[in-house]
């Protein structure tokens, strides 16, 4: 190619024009092609490839470990004892059947159903001699409780195969309530149907007799029951075995110390939503005044200021309030025990695998311990009794707490009468007992914790959104040791004073939802029945049906049958409720004073005088029945008084009539708020 550039440049000139001018041209076609190629080539759209670039690891919330099977592996456990909460009961229950496994070369641990994933039941055979426990509470209504409610779901729609699982279950509940047990017969009923094999009969605990007595003989048969199944003996007495370590703290942040949070630390300080068990808001008391207008009781209306809280609540839901114990109470455990109350200290889980690392909030100090977050006033059971007898140095007190701890006939009717009949609280068990001095960091790890209280709201979200009421009577009796004994919560209440010396008075609350709603259709006619505080949730349902009357809505028949003792006595709400009637929202007000005569007239009894009205209301109207208060007399004597209604109008036999109402509870036209 150089030679025939030369060539060309020493051609005759008269071609080197025509030379010229192809050489030009050429050479602009080459430079062309050569730039379209070069930008075809750099610029043209490649494929997208992706690039190998390092995976960045990406940052999340520890995730809970949510395989109960893998946790059990890795720390030699083959006994899981699951338990659905609401009062803490069920959870001690748990600990109490956990611990006792040691007794037998098993080894167990306590969980709570909503930490873990449930469908790993049909894992646990993979574990020799294993073996899941539950404990279950019947909460409201048949109602599971809230920890127990995802399981309870998945039971429902579950179509595992669990016929490698060995269970037993003990239920919890109460029988002056409709629906007695429901959840633990629903589990025990359940998980036979899934095909797991039951290995000791279902347990009935039941809290209105003596729920202690009832899980320690279902308890005392069960162990044997197991130790035939897995071919194991005990190994020995049953002894008394540390849960927590105690830590002092004498140099700490102060700033890094619980004062009664019920979670987060310093929440109560820094206050965000949204609100609830582990995280409640601190409502400022705006009204707290007494209802009654004699008598030995004190019955109050207090009202809770929720503005900026995102709260929100429905007539007939619940309130659930923290309180605190009496200052003069926790006191004494420091003067008996020889204790400085205000040392700062942690109780830690000597299981590092554990998810609960403390009993309470740690760290922290006896005196906050004692205050907020221990249940000092109701008696002991007798695991308590058990673990403490070891520190009584008079072997006659000992004796006699060894002996209520156990399954004897004699032990179980000492610990009824001297324990549970004479309402004889930890306080009075070491002020009647002199020998007894357990270290008080024991005793904290031996008590339950302090529950929150419900109370049904006493108003309506339609009328006051911002604030929610409670309607309550404190509670105050005196033993039969001669000592008076007080209501937590309600004396608590009592003295929370309204911007006292300038300064707000706070209560640690929360909303819990509930199923005692207003019918959808305002003009369906409803029927209220709740005498003494029981009138707290109808309050909230007068008020919202006058509020939707204001709005132009047509409201049906609005009847309630109230109760107390005395008109000029305990007639909560009169001035409200005469309003209401007076207005037309209340379309009848039907009172019945119990003690204003010789002969006693309680709710019931008005409810017989207008039979024929009610049945036109619930056979004819659709009306929905409402009964709030006493479960041990007035629910069941009100109960029997709409079954015989049913019998008379409606032409049934006594059958036919229960069938008739448990049909009205079944699709939500009689429901039931009570309490025993």
């Amino acid at each position: 190619m150089g030679g025939a550039g030369v060539e060309s440049a020493v051609s005759p000139p008269e071609s080197t024009a025509q030379d010229s001018f192809f050489s030009m041209t050429d050479v602009f076609l080459i430079s062309l092609i050569a730039g379209l190629f070069t930008y075809w080539f750099f610029f043209r759209k490649k494929k997208e490839e992706i690039p190998d670039l390092p995976k960045i690891q990406t940052v999340s919330s520890p995730a809970r470990d949510s395989s109960f099977i893998e946790k059990m592996k890795k720390t030699g456990r083959n006994i899981v004892v699951f338990y659905g909460s609401q009062t803490g009961t069920a959870e001690e229950f748990a600990n109490r059947l956990s611990k006792d496994a040691h007794r037998y070369g098993l080894r167990g641990m306590a969980a709570d159903p909503e930490e873990y994933d449930l469908s790993d039941l049909s894992r646990l055979s993979e574990i020799d001699k294993s073996l899941a426990v539950f404990c279950m509470a019947t909460y409201g209504e048949g109602d599971p409780t809230d920890n127990a409610q995802d399981f309870y779901d998945w039971l429902q729609e579950a179509d595992a195969d669990l016929s490698g699982l060995r269970f037993a279950v003990f239920g919890l509940g109460n029988k002056t309530y409709e629906h007695f047990n429901a959840m633990g017969k629903y589990v025990d009923k359940r998980l036979e149907e899934l095909g797991a094999q039951r290995i000791f009969e279902l347990g009935l605990g039941d809290d209105d007799g003596n729920l202690e007595e009832d899980f320690i003989t279902w308890r005392e048969q069960f162990w044997p029951a197991v130790c035939e199944h897995f071919g194991v003996e005990a190994t020995g007495e049953e002894s008394s075995i540390r849960q927590y370590e105690l830590v002092v703290h004498t140099d700490v942040n102060m700033n890094k110390v619980y004062t009664g949070e019920m979670g987060r630390l310093k929440s109560y300080e820094n206050q965000k939503p949204p609100f609830d068990a582990k995280n409640p808001f601190l409502a400022v008391v705006t009204e707290n005044r007494k209802l009654n207008e004699g008598g030995e009781r004190h019955l109050m209306h207090l009202e809770l200021d929720i503005s900026n809280s995102k709260i929100r609540y429905e007539s007939g839901d619940h309130v659930a309030v923290y309180p605190a114990n009496d200052a003069s109470l926790v006191n004494q455990f420091g003067e008996i025990l020889g204790t400085d109350l205000d040392t700062v200290m942690s109780l830690n889980n000597l299981d590092e695998e554990s998810n609960k690392k403390h009993p309470f909030p740690c760290p922290t100090s006896y005196r906050t311990a004692l205050t907020y977050y221990l249940d000092i006033t109701n008696p002991p059971r007798t695991n308590v009794l058990y673990e403490l007898a070891q520190y009584a140095t008079d072997t006659g007190e000992q004796e006699q707490l060894r002996k209520m701890a156990s399954s004897t006939a004699e032990g179980k009717a000492l610990y009824l009468s001297w324990v549970v009949e004479a309402r004889r609280n930890i306080l009075a068990i070491l002020q009647d007992m002199p020998s007894l001095h357990p270290p008080i960091d024991h005793l904290c790890e031996l008590l339950p914790r302090l529950q929150a209280r419900y109370y049904s709201i006493a108003s309506s979200s339609k009328v006051h959104p911002n604030s929610i009421h409670i309607c309550a009577v404190t509670v105050e009796y005196e033993t039969k040791t001669g000592r008076l004994n007080k209501g937590v919560a309600t004396n608590w209440l009592k003295n929370k004073v309204p911007n006292e010396n300038g300064r707000n008075s706070l209560v640690p609350m929360y909303v819990r939802k509930s199923q005692f709603r207003l019918p959808f259709k305002p003009s369906t006619p409803v029927i209220m029945i709740g005498p003494g505080t029981g009138i707290a949730p109808f309050i909230g349902f007068i008020q919202e049906r006058a509020w939707l009357k204001e709005q132009g809505k047509e409201v049906g028949e609005t009847v309630l049958y109230y109760g107390c003792r005395r008109e000029q006595e305990d007639y909560l709400y009169r001035q409200e409720l005469a309003r209401f009637k007076q207005e037309g929202v209340l379309t009848q007000l039907n009172v019945a004073f119990s003690r204003d005569q010789a002969e006693k007239v309680y709710v019931q009894h008005l409810i017989k005088k207008n039979k024929e009205h009610i049945w036109k209301l619930v056979n004819d109207g659709n009306a929905h029945i409402y009964v709030c208060g006493d479960a041990r007399n007035m629910a069941r004597d009100v109960q029997n008084t709409f079954y015989e209604i049913v019998a008379e109008y409606g032409n049934m036999n006594q059958s036919q009539a229960v069938d008739y109402v448990k049909k009205l509870m079944t699709k939500g036209r009689y429901s039931l708020d009570v309490w025993s």
